[in-house]
C-alpha cells in the first residue's frame, strides 16, 4: 500500500459525504418550500398549508358569511386545513423518501401516528448551542 493511498481513500469518502450533504440540503429546500390547498365541497373556503403545516392563505366565496353560520365556518376551516396538511404531508414524504434507507420503510422512522410536517418543524427548529456535544 503506497503513502497516497489512505488519502486517495479519504478523498473520495470526503466528496461522498459532501454530494449526500448536497443531496440532503437540496430536498429539505425542496420540502420546505412545498405547500398544498384544499377546497371545501361547497367552495365557500380553501386553505394553503407549507410543509411544515402552517396556514399560508385562506381564501372565502364572498357568499361566506351569508351561507355558513360561525360554527359551520369554523368546522370547515378546520376540516380544509386538515386536508391540505394530510396533503402536503404525503407530497413530503414522497420528496424526502429516497433519504430512508432501503430496508426501512419511511413510516418507521417517524412512527406511528406521527405526522410529517411535526416532524420537519422538529427538524428545522435550530437547536440551543451546546445541545448534543460532548463536554
Amino acid at each position: 500500500m503506497s503513502m497516497d493511498e489512505p488519502w486517495t481513500v479519504l478523498e473520495k469518502l470526503v466528496k461522498e459525504v459532501n454530494r449526500q450533504t448536497e443531496q440532503v440540503q437540496g430536498m429539505h429546500e425542496k420540502a420546505r418550500d412545498m405547500s398544498a390547498s384544499a377546497t371545501s365541497e361547497d367552495g365557500m373556503v380553501t386553505v394553503t398549508v407549507g410543509a411544515r403545516g402552517d396556514v399560508r392563505k385562506i381564501d372565502f366565496d364572498p357568499r361566506v358569511y351569508r351561507k355558513l353560520s360561525p360554527s359551520e365556518l369554523a368546522a370547515s376551516l378546520i376540516e380544509q386545513i386538515g386536508a391540505a396538511t394530510r396533503t402536503v404531508s404525503g407530497e413530503v414524504k414522497e420528496v424526502m423518501q429516497p433519504l430512508a434507507p432501503a430496508d426501512l420503510p419511511f413510516d418507521d422512522l417517524l412512527g406511528e401516528g406521527v405526522d410529517f410536517p411535526s416532524f420537519l418543524a422538529q427538524a428545522m427548529t435550530p437547536r440551543p448551542k451546546g445541545h448534543g456535544e460532548r463536554p
